[in-house]
């Protein structure tokens, strides 16, 4: 089973502590030994994003997030594991090394 664990950050969110990036490190490392972690990576701020729409043939492109929202995906990491209740595990230990709210979903195919 796949799942996708996205980190919930806020624009006000702090940078993350030296502690809080080994505790980062430390749980990309278990993962990735334990053959868990498919991939994992942060990402810029919406502010950043471009969303791209060619459904009537033509490319039209407008800069910025899909949703403005609060609360924005600020990276994620991608799983296999056995179980739901690993992966819940895992969410739960993410959002506690990078002190930030993760949301855990299953992927299809």
């Amino acid at each position: 089973m796949r799942f996708l664990i996205s980190v919930i950050a806020t624009k006000t969110s702090p940078a993350h502590t030296p502690e809080e990036i080994k505790a980062i490190n430390d749980f990309n490392d278990k993962i990735e030994d334990a053959g868990q972690r498919l991939f994992a990576c942060g990402m810029e701020s919406p502010d950043s994003a471009f969303v791209f729409d060619y459904r009537t043939g033509k490319s039209e492109s407008v800069p910025g997030p899909l949703n403005a929202t609060a609360e924005y995906a600020s990276g994620f990491w991608i799983v296999k594991v056995d179980s739901l209740e690993t992966a819940k595990q895992l969410a739960a230990e993410g959002s506690a090394a990078c002190n930030r709210k993760t949301e855990l979903r299953p992927l299809h195919g």
